[in-house]
C-alpha cells in the first residue's frame, strides 16, 4: 500500500505541474490544442488512481491503473511534440519528463505486481 500512496503524491504533484504548464502555454504562447490534450492525459493519471482505490476488483483495480500507465505514456508523447516545436525550454521538457517517466515506472511496477497477484 505504501507504493499505491507514493504513486498517489506523485500523480496529484504531477497534475498540478502539468495545470500550470497548460496555464503558461496558453498565456505566453496562445497555444491551447496540444496544451489541452497534455492537460487531459497528465491530470487523468492521478484520477485513475483514485479511482484504483476503490476498484470494485482487483481486475478492474488493474484496470484502471493501466489506463493510468497509458495516459501516463500519452503525456510523454505531448511533452516531446510541446519541445520539439518550441514550446517549453530544454529545461521545463527535462523536468516534466523526469516526473512523467518516474510516473510510467511506477505504474508498470504497480501493474506487473497487480498481475502476479491475480
Amino acid at each position: 500500500m505504501s507504493r499505491n500512496s507514493i504513486l498517489k503524491t506523485k500523480s496529484f504533484d504531477f497534475a498540478v505541474r502539468i495545470i500550470k504548464l497548460s496555464k503558461y502555454l496558453k498565456k505566453q504562447h496562445a497555444e491551447y490544442e496540444l496544451s489541452n490534450q497534455l492537460l487531459r492525459s497528465g491530470t487523468a493519471i492521478g484520477a485513475l488512481i483514485r479511482e484504483a482505490e476503490h476498484a470494485e476488483s482487483r481486475k478492474d483495480f488493474s484496470h484502471k491503473l493501466n489506463i493510468g500507465l497509458k495516459e501516463a505514456n500519452e503525456s510523454i508523447y505531448w511533452l516531446e511534440l510541446l519541445f520539439a516545436t518550441n514550446y517549453i525550454t530544454r529545461k521545463m521538457f527535462d523536468s516534466m519528463l523526469m516526473d512523467a517517466t518516474a510516473l510510467l515506472k511506477m505504474l508498470i511496477a504497480s501493474v506487473k505486481t497487480t498481475k502476479k497477484q491475480e
